[in-house]
């Protein structure tokens, strides 16, 4: 090889040594920052896939705070309605305890009702003060919005409905309506021959009932009247010496029945029941309990109380629930897509959005001085009571299945994706540590090496310098 000042040798190394130096820099970066990507020219693939990544990641936890903040939003209205259902069983316990009086004084009944009356002011003070971020939840504020056409629906509670734009309008008619349990049966004259005992048996429980001889028919009627408290049932005297008895609630939950315990004129009433309404809503037909009805299809959930008018055959009652932002309910971002939202409503639960419909009386009218308090011996302060307690259970059930299986598996199905997007994004972006160090050892002897070769390939001018001088 001819002996040149050109060196093309160390022209060579040096391209070697700073392209081992930029590896070496590389990975230097790398092992300081973690990330194998710190540029676009580093990845550019690579890149795009960890941007896409990392949105991902972005909108899953913004998905995660969502669903976590919503379930301790819904524990906390769950808890409110726990110590309504708390208070609600000690008003029937006061409510039953009060029906049987013979066996309590004045003072006694009147303490009963100065307990009812406090635990009623403690539920409205529950439905007025349960807050979520100062959010009321149990006054109605989180309610979804309706209107009727002619308020033919009592107590009209949507509990969900769908995310659409447009208000969804329910087409109520009532096909066959709701009938009380009756009863008959005959003294066969004007006045009671002989001594009875009989036991009225009706929806609420049985009472047992003295009949003395020479006893009227209005007598008659009046005695079993005294105990509807205590069986919800009622009587009225018909036509030819009959006693009609007549269940105080509807539908096929009702029921009437007389058993004759001595004396030989009576005959037992066998125990007959109510009729239900039936309805076509939106075509569909729907079988009501009673008069209380319940409708559930394309994501909207409903339940209402039929008013006396639209429990006739033919009836109608045209309902619009809300949509949008003027739709109200509680609206809750599940997933990390626009149609992944779901909507529920949180109705009232104070004292007078509680009861009515087929109970009678609504859970306010058991204050002292109401319709249904406990001097007014009232049947419908027992059905008060039961029915607002049937509402708040079926509340916190449509409450806990919302949590439970929109919310809790939301939040366990966007932890899974959180995990196996990190991990995906890890593979791509994060360093491998061990492989780098064992690549920055590697880098790090070929440019000591490169740079001893330099200095070696450097002493060819030195020799061209010897053979000049």
């Amino acid at each position: 090889m001819a002996l040149t000042v050109t060196n093309i040798n160390t022209l060579q190394l040096l391209g070697i040594v700073n392209k081992t130096s930029t590896r070496q820099s590389n990975l230097l970066t790398q092992l300081s920052t973690g990330n194998k990507i710190n540029k676009a020219s580093d990845n550019p693939a690579g890149l795009i896939a960890m941007e896409n990544f990392s949105a991902e990641l972005t909108a899953v936890n913004a998905a995660l705070d969502n669903n976590q903040r919503a379930d301790a939003m819904l524990s906390t209205a769950e808890g409110g309605l726990d110590e309504v259902s708390s208070l609600l069983s000690e008003i029937e316990t006061l409510a039953l305890a009060s029906v049987n009086d013979a066996s309590l004084s004045q003072a006694e009944i009147n303490a009963n009702q100065s307990q009812i009356d406090a635990a009623l002011e403690s539920i409205d003070r529950i439905a007025n003060t349960t807050t979520f971020n100062g959010k009321q939840l149990l006054n109605g504020a989180q309610a979804i919005r309706t209107t009727q056409a002619t308020n033919r629906a009592d107590n009209l509670r949507v509990h969900t409905r769908g995310q659409g734009s447009a208000d969804t309008v329910v087409n109520v008619k009532t096909t066959t309506a709701a009938a009380a349990a009756t009863g008959t049966f005959a003294l066969g004259a004007a006045t009671l021959s002989g001594d009875h005992e009989i036991v009225i048996t009706g929806s609420l429980g049985s009472q047992q009932i003295s009949l003395g001889n020479g006893t009227t028919l209005a007598n008659t009627a009046a005695a079993i009247n005294a105990a509807t408290a205590g069986t919800g049932v009622t009587a009225a005297t018909g036509a030819g010496n009959t006693i009609v008895l007549t269940a105080s609630d509807t539908g096929s939950d009702s029921s009437v029945e007389m058993t004759v315990l001595s004396g030989g004129t009576l005959s037992d009433v066998a125990r007959t029941t109510g009729t239900d309404a039936v309805l076509s809503i939106n075509g569909r037909s729907v079988t009501a309990d009673g008069l209380d009805v319940s409708y559930s299809a394309n994501g909207l959930s409903l339940e209402f109380s039929m008013a006396s008018a639209l429990n006739a055959a033919n009836a109608t009652e045209t309902i619009t629930v809300k949509a949008g932002a003027t739709g109200g309910g509680m609206t809750f971002q599940l997933g990390t897509e626009s149609n992944t939202r779901s909507t529920i409503g949180l109705s009232s639960v104070a004292s007078y959005q509680l009861g009515g419909g087929d109970a009678g009386a609504a859970l306010s009218e058991l204050k002292s001085g109401g319709a249904a308090d406990l001097s007014s011996k009232s049947a419908n302060s027992l059905k008060a009571v039961r029915k607002a307690i049937t509402q708040v259970a079926s509340m916190k059930g449509r409450l806990g299945g919302f949590q439970k299986f929109q919310v809790q598996t939301s939040i366990n199905s966007l932890t899974q994706s959180k995990e196996s997007l990190s991990a995906a994004r890890s593979v791509i972006a994060d360093t491998d540590f061990a492989q780098a160090t064992a690549d920055l050892n590697r880098e790090s002897v070929l440019l000591n090496s490169g740079i001893s070769l330099l200095g070696l390939a450097n002493q060819q001018a030195s020799q061209i310098l010897t053979l000049l001088g």
